[in-house]
């Protein structure tokens, strides 16, 4: 999404000024033009009465644009909040006044030239790209010095959170925003990467493209898709590389990527920048626990081997404890640092024999017992700490109290596939090592039984590949540069299936398309005669969609498209119902072609991009050409059926 522009200015015509011209003419094109979105109040603002989504946009607007060219009141007024609350993301620019008042007059000022009252045009190219150019390195800029004179000489200051800039009366901004994570946790839990993806990209400013990327990649994460959930949070610490959350989350994603070198260097990092921080503690926890796990739990090995190995790695073993109780010292309320502090000292126990820190354990036994059950008087909800309950138990307790905490956690897990399958793997561990094994098998049923209901649904289904289309549509009557002529649509027809025949395209597969006349139908046609499975997203309700994309080429091809959805092995996803409604400025072709897109990529296999492509235009994002250039980037195959060679 654009990077979002607030401009503070007067208004009318004041002091022999026209700053509706200078808005028109000079700060909004220069704005627009290097691909920011721009925005400044509609009416006269008096002091007292401010426009509250005004002030709103004045907060979390990535940049705001301040004419100080005359002294009004209003506009020193959103200047000083501005300062005040955010410490950067300000450009001042003049045009008549030979310096500035107050603390502003330190920070650079851009200078813009007026003739009789309004913009010169001798100077207004050279003025604009001056402005543009201002705009793009104060972003770029971002991490540099504080632009606020209040931040500049209170070096300790910390901004407010975002969260805490919300209005009260601002609801159209807010409703947006939380509908926009509602349904980035039901895209969650349909299990669609996809989806989360799109919703990502169209956060509409910088604090909210943060929270936007790190929603996106945690919930990629519980989905399992851990490359692109790390580039989710990459993407956050491109905006704010200080952010703890995705510098944790960093750390677990490439261990989970098996990059532990890279996870341990990175998140020994994180506790020196953070030594007081539980969670970073914990996490370098697991990646000692990983690099433990490692070197003796692999396939091909006799438990007998395994036990033998891991008992020799005790060393390595320790450190991974040492790491989990420093972060259960810093924060007693952090159980998971406890729990997991607490089951490698078991652990070490069961495999040396040695009971050597039998009160640092029995401490621990009853400090996480609390701390779980005061999280559980905040939330009785709270899946974590259910599950916490029940490891607790199966450390020690009988097998009728385990099967009783571990039935209480998976009844609100909400169907998290990466919670329940993290829950699994750490009882794995105690299993190979052969640690109370009629007890984990108790535990181990429960959390199964759970996963299987999943696993055995459309959502959790895993293609052996993905195929994506995009190609033109059957040339509209009034076309005046033929593209995709109708005479042409049996040598098309014929040219995909061909590819498909050469790449093997079976019921394994998955296919993805829109639903056009034309390449589209072709492409479906052909994967449902070979049994493929069928993804088709189209950009509008369906009426509109046949209207515009399908029946203007004749009742066949509307008849074709009926068919295709009929099918058993067709799912038809229509935009508006699974995305909701388009953002602003975004072209709902643009953003389904971008759906596709991502929904292929999501699954992390290996994506087949087919395109029926006469090769010319395409530079839109979304558009076939970054299709093709982002299936290749991701070392997916593209291949191309060039029309200036077919016909």
């Amino acid at each position: 999404m654009a990077s979002h522009v607030f401009v503070a200015m007067p208004y009318g015509i004041k002091q022999g000024i026209d700053f509706n011209q200078v808005y028109s003419e000079y700060i909004k094109p220069a704005l627009l033009g290097v691909g920011f979105e721009v925005f400044r109040a509609d009416e006269e603002i008096r002091a007292g009465s401010i426009h509250t989504d005004m002030f709103q946009e004045l907060l979390l607007a990535d940049l705001v644009v301040v004419d100080l060219s005359i002294d009004n009141p209003n506009v020193w007024y959103e200047l000083g909040v501005r300062h005040a609350l955010r410490s950067r993301g300000v450009v001042q620019i003049q045009c008549q006044r030979d310096r500035l008042p107050f603390d502003v007059y330190v920070e650079r000022t851009l200078r813009y030239h007026l003739k009789n009252g309004v913009p010169d045009l001798d100077y207004l190219q050279t003025d604009k790209q001056a402005l543009a150019n201002f705009a793009i390195d104060t972003i770029s800029s971002w991490q540099g010095r504080n632009i606020s004179p209040v931040y500049h000489l209170l070096p300790y200051l910390q901004e407010p959170s975002w969260k805490a800039l919300r209005l009260g009366q601002a609801n159209e901004f807010w409703q947006a925003h939380e509908n926009w994570e509602r349904r980035i946790e039901i895209a969650r839990m349909k299990g669609r990467p996809g989806d989360i993806m799109v919703f990502a990209s169209e956060a509409p400013s910088r604090v909210l493209r943060l929270e936007a990327y790190r929603a996106a990649g945690e919930a990629l994460l519980k989905l399992g898709q851990f490359k692109f959930a790390l580039e989710q949070y990459e993407k956050a610490l491109q905006i704010e590389p200080t952010d703890i959350e995705s510098c944790q989350q960093k750390g677990i994603l490439l261990a989970r990527l098996n990059r532990h070198d890279e996870a341990k260097v990175w998140l020994k990092a994180v506790v020196e920048n953070y030594p007081d921080d539980a969670q970073s503690w914990a996490l370098l926890g697991r990646v000692e626990k990983d690099a433990w796990l490692s070197t003796w739990n692999s396939d091909g090995q006799t438990p007998e081997q395994m036990l033998k190995d891991a008992v020799y790695e005790e060393a390595l073993l320790h450190s991974a404890f040492e790491a989990y109780l420093s972060g259960f010292r810093k924060n007693p309320s952090h159980y998971y640092s406890g729990i997991n502090a607490l089951t490698l000292l078991h652990l070490l126990r069961h495999l040396t024999g040695r009971d050597n820190n039998k009160r640092e354990r029995i401490a621990l036994l009853g400090g996480v017992r609390w701390a779980v059950r005061s999280a559980l008087a905040e939330n009785t909800q709270d899946y974590w700490a259910k599950l916490t309950l029940g490891e607790l138990e199966v450390l020690s307790a009988s097998s009728r109290r385990i099967e009783q905490t571990f039935k209480a956690a998976v009844a609100v897990a909400q169907s998290d596939w990466f919670a329940l399958d993290s829950s699994r793997q750490q009882l794995l561990v105690l299993k190979a090592l052969g640690f109370r094994l009629q007890e984990v098998e108790v535990a181990l049923n429960i959390l199964n039984r759970e996963l299987s209901k999943l696993e055995a649904s459309d959502a959790r289904w895993v293609p052996r590949r993905v195929f994506l289309f995009s190609g033109h549509m059957i040339d509209a009557p009034n076309r005046v540069q033929p593209r995709f002529p109708p005479i042409h649509e049996e040598t098309a027809r014929l040219a995909i299936a061909r590819q498909l025949d050469e790449l093997g395209a079976g019921s394994e597969d998955l296919a993805l398309c829109s639903g056009a006349c034309g390449g589209d139908l072709l492409f479906a046609t052909a994967c449902l005669e070979r049994g493929l499975r069928l993804i088709v997203h189209i950009p509008s309700d369906e009426p509109t969609f046949l209207q515009k994309s399908v029946s203007f080429a004749g009742e066949k091809w509307r008849n074709r498209f009926l068919q295709m959805k009929a099918h058993p092995n067709t799912r038809l996803l229509i935009m508006p119902q699974e995305l909701g409604s388009s953002p602003k400025n975004t072209n709902p072709y643009t953003r389904n072609n971008l759906w596709l897109l991502y929904t292929a990529l999501a699954f992390g296999l290996e994506t087949v991009f087919i395109c029926l492509w006469d090769r010319r235009g395409g530079d839109n994002l979304g558009g076939t050409k970054h299709m093709h250039d982002t299936v290749v980037n991701y070392s997916g195959q593209a291949y191309v059926i060039d029309t200036t060679t077919l016909w």
